[in-house]
């Protein structure tokens, strides 16, 4: 009897055994959700979290007006090499309203969705919503680096969907030109109806760029040209100028702007002058002077500076006697940036972030403009975050 048990048990187990080995063998006939035959592809491709948060404490003309957490940038971004030769980059912005744009097809919070094609080492062909490569070092960087922009790219429509081509002769030079939507609303959604000035059907920018490297990459240049056509007969033309004396331990960033406007593309003149004029105002002129410094004090503590100051021009008074200069806006970020971790691009930060309005005598008596002051006082951290 023993022996007629025995043997029932190692049947039951057998049976058991054998179908555990079936269930397994089933299972693996499901794939997996990442193929294993492409897993390598995820060594080309990077994951980055873009990232700015501080915690800030706000004035206005000298008067204290509370304090709050802010996150202030957040971007995500996917980019990588599809092959050797094509290129793909994504970014979106979880700061901003996601909302479609009539124009081009795509959210306001979309910066970069695009393919990049590289016939050969001298050569790269762009297609779909591209950054305008404007020139300059203050649109150039990344903007969770920017605490604050100036007037002329605060108020621009810098990521455009069109074409861009790249010339790269050697390692030193490279040339850029761009043919992009001029902006990503209609006419009529952007501007007040203006007699006698219709929608262009074809409402374009063309950008033309060139980046230097000299000295041993100790001075640096870029530089750039852009004529947008905003409707018939009505155009702005940008001139960018971007320059950088890199050296050990010290850095220094100048850029010159000006942007020569038919139409008030970014409507602060349009804004200071509403109360006299009920429409977009005409040939106006914006000129801005940035500088950028940061001096390592020690390997992990670095002092930087930011300041900037804007010029808004009214060339297209209606008034013959009245001065053109409505305004200066002044602009000055120092801190304190501390990297604390050697392998991760983790920057602490401490700053001030001043502005300052001054506006003309003209401007204050005929369209009733006052001066102000604002600051605040932030603390938190940057990182483009490398997640993947």
């Amino acid at each position: 009897m023993y022996t007629r048990n025995w043997l029932l048990y190692v049947l039951l187990l057998v049976s058991f055994t054998a179908a555990a080995q079936q269930q397994e063998a089933q299972d693996t006939i499901y794939k997996p959700l990442i193929n294993p035959s492409k897993v390598s592809l995820l060594q080309n491709m990077d994951l980055i979290a873009n990232m700015r948060f501080a915690e800030r404490n706000q004035f206005v003309n000298g008067t204290y007006t509370g304090s709050k957490f802010v996150n202030e940038q957040f971007r995500l971004e996917i980019r990588g090499k599809v092959t050797d030769k094509l290129y793909f980059r994504f970014r979106d912005r979880y700061t901003r309203d996601p909302i479609t744009q009539s124009i081009d097809n795509i959210s306001r919070s979309t910066d970069l969705a695009y393919l990049r094609f590289d016939p050969n080492e001298h050569w790269k062909i762009y297609a779909g919503k591209l950054c305008a490569d404007w020139g300059g070092y203050e649109f150039d960087a990344n903007p969770i680096d920017i605490y604050e922009y100036s007037d002329i790219i605060e108020y621009a429509d810098n990521f455009l969907t069109g074409v861009g081509f790249g010339w790269l002769p050697n390692k030193n030079q490279e040339f850029t030109v761009q043919l992009l939507n001029s902006r990503t609303k209609s006419f009529y959604e952007l501007y007040d109806t203006i007699p006698g000035i219709d929608e262009a059907k074809f409402p374009f920018a063309a950008v033309a760029n060139w980046r230097g490297s000299f000295f041993g990459g100790k001075f640096q240049t870029i530089w750039s040209y852009s004529i947008f056509k905003e409707a018939t007969q009505q155009y702005m033309n940008y001139f960018a100028f971007g320059n950088q004396l890199q050296l050990k331990g010290f850095r220094l960033q100048y850029d010159f702007k000006l942007s020569l406007e038919n139409l008030d593309r970014k409507m602060i003149v349009t804004d200071m002058v509403r109360s006299q004029l009920h429409s977009t105002a005409q040939q106006v002129r914006y000129m801005s002077h940035w500088v950028s410094a940061d001096i390592q004090l020690s390997k992990i503590v670095h002092f930087a500076f930011q300041g900037m100051v804007d010029f808004a021009f009214w060339d297209g008074n209606p008034d013959p006697n009245a001065p053109s200069k409505l305004r200066t806006a002044w602009g000055y970020i120092p801190g304190i940036e501390v990297y604390p971790l050697k392998d991760v691009n983790l920057r602490i930060f401490c700053n001030m972030i001043g502005r300052i309005y001054r506006h003309s005598d003209y401007a204050k008596s005929a369209f009733g403009l006052t001066n102000n002051d604002n600051y605040r006082f932030s603390i938190g951290f940057v990182t483009p975050l490398v997640v993947l």
